[in-house]
């Protein structure tokens, strides 16, 4: 697919790296931080202190918890269920995102209930590929989707909670993101969504049909993955750094054939970052203001 630069692709670059986005001049409320000290200690050491951080500090007897998706999310599966059984909590039913969080909560120990569009969540944890500095808007669904996960219903779930924390190492902390951005589409008449959106990020990103086997170029090959909800997923790789995630999520999100995509935006939203010399918290609370 086209990668060159064109006029026709102005407008869109200029989303993508100009430090005033075209909806106004932006002032960010500042992130409140905060800093756990800990010992030095090696990154899985770090991320099990995470987990658990997470669990004990706003996780609560008696609340509906929505149960993520990946390795920190795992680990903090499992103390959620070690704190049930100690006594520590009660009366805690899960949510989870993916049929992997659900088995590992099953053998925690964590009662299990399924999502509903009405379900009430009082606190969601979760992983993330990326989050974006500042912002704390983060990118889900770059990793290889097993059998059962959906990025929508993770979404869902996330977006239903009263209070999300994201579990994640420092190096998945940062700015001018590059890599891509999963992008769920209709199956009929892919291709039409795909080169819109390949003609939207010209010269700034490449759009590939993920396979569900090898590697099958930007099409896809003859087995390009069919999500559980029969939908396909281009991967749209930045190749430019992304100056302001939310405003090329929204591009996308008008894109006639797209149904949903991995950016996360959520408020209030909390981080919890694992790094050897202990935990930086970020708490996002209020939108920014745009005027």
């Amino acid at each position: 697919m086209a990668s060159v630069a064109s006029s026709s692709s102005f407008s869109t670059r200029h989303l993508l790296r100009s430090p005033t986005p075209r909806l106004g001049r932006r002032r960010c409320r500042p992130n409140f931080l905060r800093m756990v000290t800990r010992s030095c200690l090696d990154d899985s050491s770090a991320l099990l202190q995470a987990a658990e951080y997470t669990v004990d500090t706003y996780v609560k007897s008696g609340m509906v918890v929505g149960l993520g998706s990946g390795h920190a999310s795992g680990m903090a599966i499992q103390h959620l269920g070690r704190q049930l059984r100690t006594g520590n909590l009660k009366d805690i039913v899960g949510i989870p995102m993916s049929v992997a969080s659900a088995s590992e909560a099953a053998k925690a120990g964590i009662p299990l209930d399924t999502y509903q569009e009405s379900s009430k969540i009082d606190f969601a944890f979760d992983d993330a590929d990326v989050i974006e500095e500042g912002t704390l808007v983060a990118i889900i669904g770059r990793r290889k989707l097993q059998s059962g996960e959906s990025i929508i219903q993770e979404k869902s779930i996330i977006n239903a909670s009263n209070k999300l924390v994201f579990i994640v190492e420092e190096n998945q902390y940062k700015g001018g993101l590059e890599g891509s951005i999963p992008v769920l589409i209709q199956s009929l008449n892919w291709m039409a969504t795909a080169e819109e959106i390949d003609d939207m990020f010209l010269g700034d990103a490449e759009v590939w049909r993920r396979p569900s086997m090898g590697q099958a170029g930007p099409l896809g090959g003859e087995f390009p993955v069919v999500t559980r909800e029969g939908h396909n997923i281009l991967d749209v790789i930045f190749t430019s750094p992304i100056e302001n995630l939310a405003e090329v999520a929204k591009s996308l999100g008008k894109v006639d054939g797209v149904v949903d995509h991995g950016v996360v935006s959520k408020i209030p939203c909390t981080v919890v970052i694992a790094s050897q010399n202990g935990l930086n918290i970020l708490d996002k609370l209020t939108a920014d203001i745009v005027g």
